[in-house]
C-alpha cells in the first residue's frame, strides 16, 4: 500500500476519487520500467544509493506523487538486508568504550586539551578485530535504514504488472479511512463466493451478510475507522480483502469515509468496470484432483444420494457463516446432509466449525477431517454431527455408511 503522502485523489462534491494510473499509458509503462531497471540494477547497493537514483530520475514536488507511490510498491517487493562484518551494535559499543579509554590515556599522559584523533581509535580496533579501518567504519552503521543493502527483489513484476499493484495499493490506501464499506457481488459460481467468505474469516473482518448464491451477496464490512483501538492492524486486513474482491467479475463497492484532519464525511466507489487488476493468485475456486476423485468414486458407491456443491449459506451467529462443501439428499425420503471436507484449503476454519457448529450448525451435517490436522477425539466431543477422518482422501463407501445413520434416526 501507500503511505499516506503518496495517495493522490481528486474530489467531486463528498466524494474522493483516485488518481489511477492507465495500466497501458506507454509513458508510465516507461517510468515503470525505468524504475524496476534501478532495482534490478540495485542488487548489492544500499537503499540510500537507490533512492538517490530515483530522486535523479523522478525529481521532486507533487508532480512527482505517482512516481514515488510506483518506487514505495517496489520497495515494498524488496528486501534488504543488514551487511557487515560484526553486529553494528556490538560495533558501537566497542569503539565507544575504546573511545573514552584513548580520552583517559591522553588525560593520564598529561595530554588532556591534545586533539582526540579517531583514526588512532578505528585503526586499533580494526586490528583486534582483525578487519581492515574501512571496513570497520562501513559496519558501525550498517543496520541504519539508509545503508540496508538490497538482497532480493521480485523478479514476476513487469511494467504492467507494477501499476497494477499501484493502482490496488492506492484503492487500499483510501479504504484504510473508511467507516463502513458495503461490497456487493452477483453472477458468480458458489466456489467464488465461498472464496470471499475463506477471505472475509481469514483476515478476521467484522461483517454481515445478505443474498444468496442465486441472487449475490451483499457483504457490510467495518472499515478501520469505525474501531476504537487496534485501527492500523484492522485496517491493514480490511484492505488485504481488497485484492480478493477484485477477482469478481461483477461486483461494486461504496465506503463511507472519515477523511482528513478534521475527518471529513466523504465517500469511495469502485466497481468492476474500473479495471483495477488483483494480484492474488486465484487458487480459491480451484479444485483439487483428490476432491473430484472422491465426488465421483461416492457417487458410484451411493447411487441413492445425489451430492451436489452446496450453495446454503448457514450463520454461525456474531462468527459470520458457514458454506459447507457439498448437499446430499436422500432420494428417496429427502433426508438432506451437508458435507464439509476440511483438508485441502480450510485449516485456519476448522477451529472455528468445533465450537461454533453444535450451537449455530444445522440438524445435519458431517465433518470431512484431514489426519494432517492431528485433530484428539476431546476436541471432537461438542460435535452434533459425525467425522470423518481420511488420510488423502475422504472414504466414499465410509462416508455413504455415516449417511445411513440419518436414515436409521
Amino acid at each position: 500500500m501507500l503511505t499516506g503522502t503518496l495517495v493522490r485523489v481528486r474530489f467531486s462534491k463528498q466524494r474522493v476519487i483516485p488518481l489511477y494510473i492507465k495500466r497501458d499509458d506507454p509513458s508510465w509503462l516507461e517510468v515503470a520500467e525505468s524504475l524496476l531497471l534501478i532495482f534490478r540494477e540495485g542488487i548489492g547497493r544500499t537503499r540510500g544509493e537507490i533512492e538517490t537514483e530515483i530522486d535523479e530520475l523522478v525529481g521532486e514536488g507533487l508532480a512527482t506523487l505517482a512516481h514515488r507511490g510506483l518506487a514505495k510498491i517496489l520497495e515494498d517487493r524488496a528486501e534488504f538486508e543488514v551487511v557487515a562484518d560484526i553486529a553494528p551494535d556490538e560495533l558501537r559499543e566497542k569503539i565507544f568504550t575504546a573511545a573514552a579509554e584513548y580520552r583517559k590515556t591522553l588525560r593520564v599522559s598529561g595530554q588532556p586539551r591534545a586533539p582526540f584523533r579517531r583514526e588512532v581509535v578505528m585503526d586499533a580496533l580494526a586490528e583486534e578485530l582483525k578487519l581492515r579501518p574501512d571496513q570497520v567504519a562501513t559496519a558501525m552503521f550498517a543496520d541504519l535504514r539508509d545503508e540496508n543493502r538490497l538482497l532480493t527483489i521480485d523478479q514476476t513484476l513487469d511494467a504492467q504488472r507494477l501499476i497494477d499493484r499501484y493502482n490496488v495499493g492506492l484503492a487500499q490506501s483510501v479504504l484504510l479511512k473508511s467507516v463502513l464499506i458495503e461490497a456487493e457481488v452477483r453472477n458468480e459460481k458458489p466456489a467464488r463466493y465461498r472464496q470471499l467468505f475463506r477471505h472475509l474469516k481469514f483476515h478476521r473482518l467484522l461483517y454481515r451478510v445478505d443474498g444468496s448464491m442465486r441472487d449475490g451477496f451483499v457483504f457490510h464490512i467495518d472499515g478501520p475507522l469505525s474501531l476504537f483501538s487496534a485501527t492500523n492492524k484492522y485496517g491493514l486486513q480490511m484492505a488485504m480483502f481488497l485484492p480478493a474482491l477484485l477477482l469478481c467479475r461483477d461486483f461494486r463497492l461504496d465506503a463511507e469515509l472519515r477523511w482528513g484532519p478534521k475527518r471529513d464525511s466523504r465517500t469511495f466507489h469502485l466497481e468492476a468496470k474500473d479495471g483495477l487488476v488483483s494480484h492474488y493468485a486465484d487458487t480459491g475456486t480451484y479444485v483439487p484432483a483428490e476432491l473430484n476423485a472422491f465426488v465421483e468414486r461416492f457417487r458410484q458407491v451411493a447411487p441413492r444420494w445425489q451430492l451436489s456443491e452446496a450453495t446454503d449459506v448457514i450463520e454461525l451467529g456474531r462468527e459470520g457463516v458457514w458454506v459447507p462443501d457439498f448437499k446430499l439428499i436422500h432420494q428417496q425420503s429427502g433426508t438432506e446432509v451437508f458435507l464439509d471436507v476440511v483438508g485441502f484449503w480450510k485449516k485456519s476454519s476448522l477451529e472455528r466449525l468445533l465450537r461454533f457448529l453444535p450451537e449455530y450448525g444445522p440438524a445435519r451435517y458431517i465433518l470431512a477431517i484431514s489426519e494432517k490436522f492431528k485433530v484428539d477425539e476431546e476436541s471432537l466431543d461438542g460435535l452434533t454431527g459425525p467425522v470423518l477422518r481420511f488420510k488423502e482422501i475422504p472414504n466414499a463407501v465410509e462416508l455413504a455408511g455415516l449417511l445411513e445413520t440419518f436414515l436409521r434416526a
